[in-house]
């Protein structure tokens, strides 16, 4: 009796298992068709999910080794050895999740200039991401007359036009004057966004040392821009525009981490975290 509801058991999760690493497979492939699509962030999405992939298909050859008796040992231990590396990962994860969180807020404060950080286009208009940012931006700078708007982003694959330029112009046609906006055209990446934003606004004669910089982003990119921005010298408040669809939330929140990561081992201050 009790073997064959241990047979059934083993059946039942080699079954769950192998559904699992299908579905991992299935979606590996869409993210990496989108990935050269040029969808924004897909990389980092496509790496994490093979990373998943290729996990299940490692448990599932060490559990066909430990039924063999020359490797059962052996099979036993690199599991283990992976069981404890996956829970290390997830502990990793939420608490990455869990700085991410803390920035997701907007701040209220008189400033002295405003960064919109560029985002994908379609063709040669916003993408939903990045049409939140501007419609926040717009929201924002009713209580912020005359404050210079550096909007930061360059030619990214398949575009025709700087993000700058599609940022430039959506705000000129919601009634922003254009004296106001300061395009920065060449950054590929948000420190980029940040550095090359700082140099054109110290260019203009901005007393950048002294100044409260808002940056309008999306809220799962607000934690690490806010802190990219500290590593520059810069006094930033966080503005943040809330992400089209859940499943787009979703997507951002797994990439956001990764690109945290990256930034944590890069740079050790991108860790400390602003109360205030």
């Amino acid at each position: 009796m009790e073997t064959c509801i241990a047979e059934k058991w083993g059946a039942g999760r080699r079954i769950i298992t192998t559904v699992i690493a299908a579905a991992l497979a299935a979606l590996t492939l869409i993210c990496f068709v989108m990935m050269h699509r040029s969808r924004p962030g897909m990389n980092i999405i496509f790496y994490m999910m093979l990373a998943f992939s290729a996990v299940i298909v490692a448990l599932m050859s060490l559990q066909a080794l430990r039924k063999t008796r020359k490797f059962r040992k052996l099979a036993t231990v690199l599991r283990s050895c992976l069981l404890i590396t996956l829970a290390i990962g997830v502990i990793i994860f939420s608490a990455l999740q869990g700085l991410i969180l803390i920035g997701a807020r907007t701040e209220e404060a008189q400033v002295d200039g405003l960064i919109i950080l560029g985002a994908g286009l379609n063709g040669e208009y916003p993408s939903r991401i990045l049409k939140s940012r501007l419609d926040m931006a717009l929201e924002f700078m009713d209580a912020q007359e005359e404050v210079p708007i550096i909007v930061s982003g360059g030619l990214g694959p398949g575009e025709t036009i700087t993000e700058a330029e599609a940022m430039y112009r959506y705000l000129k046609r919601h009634g922003t004057n254009e004296n106001r906006i300061w395009k920065e055209e060449t950054s590929t990446n948000t420190m980029e966004n940040l550095a090359f934003s700082l140099a054109l606004m110290e260019e203009n004669g901005m007393d950048t040392e002294n100044a409260t910089i808002a940056i309008v982003t999306n809220e799962f990119h607000l934690y690490r821009a806010k802190h990219l921005a500290g590593t520059l010298g810069l006094d930033a408040i966080g503005v943040a525009a809330e992400t089209p669809y859940p499943s787009l939330r979703i997507l951002y929140h797994f990439r956001e981490a990764a690109a945290l990561l990256k930034d944590i081992m890069l740079n050790s201050s991108v860790l400390s975290i602003s109360i205030l």
